[in-house]
């Protein structure tokens, strides 16, 4: 992620100015969209299913601080672009899946950056690459495709420190979490609270493999129905 936005602030003159970061539910895109923006100044938007061209360019301006009258979609574009191309930071847009289901909102998108030759970056699942095909102007605009990371056995314990304080978990147990989540941050984060309330339970000093067959595990599929 980190990456993505220096290259897009980096990038040479003439090439375009948008990004995709892309990847499964749950594998920390918003989490880490959210605290890149704060140390990179740049303005943060999540979409919404119900909203409409006119309704992102209020809250795009409402998170650029930008006051204005109630006013025309194009009036409102202007403004954003204004801001956009002004201030040099970058324009983040996460869930941005909603706006394929809409070809006015894929090309306010793409007005935007024409407007401001600034910088987007647009986030959302795993095939939103795919579903962008179908805009041929608005998919040669971008910079770079950006997939998500895997959660690793290295995230894991990083994450027990938050989730699990004060709880010793071997690696065999943290690697096997990581197989289980099948790449899922979240996952993964689910199952070291569940280990962690599961020991204060019971009273364990450490989590090992043999502790960890008495717990619940969140694989992302279904609870089964208990007789």
């Amino acid at each position: 992620m980190s990456a993505t936005l220096e290259r897009l602030d980096s990038r040479r003159t003439g090439l375009p100015g948008m990004a995709v970061l892309y990847g499964p539910a749950g594998w920390g895109k918003t989490f880490a969209t959210n605290v890149l923006a704060i140390e990179n100044r740049a303005y943060y938007v999540q979409m919404r299913s119900a909203w409409r061209s006119k309704t992102l360019l209020e809250k795009v301006l409402f998170e650029m601080g930008v006051k204005h009258t109630r006013s025309t979609v194009p009036v409102l574009l202007d403004l954003v672009c204004e801001q956009l191309s002004a201030s040099r930071r970058t324009l983040i847009l996460d869930e941005f899946d909603y706006a394929t289901k809409s070809d006015s909102l894929i090309e306010l998108a793409r007005d935007i950056y024409e407007g401001s030759q600034g910088s987007l970056l647009l986030v959302g699942e795993e095939l939103l690459p795919k579903k962008l095909e179908r805009w041929e102007r608005f998919h040669s605009r971008v910079l770079t495709w950006a997939p998500a990371q895997r959660v690793t056995a290295d995230d894991a314990g990083k994450l027990a420190e938050i989730y699990a304080p004060g709880l010793p978990i071997e690696q065999d147990v943290l690697q096997r979490l990581v197989e289980l989540s099948n790449g899922s941050v979240r996952r993964v984060s689910v199952n070291l609270t569940q280990l962690h309330e599961h020991s204060m339970t019971y009273g364990l000093e450490s989590i090992g493999l043999a502790e960890l067959e008495g717990v619940e595990i969140y694989t992302g599929r279904s609870p089964e129905r208990r007789l």
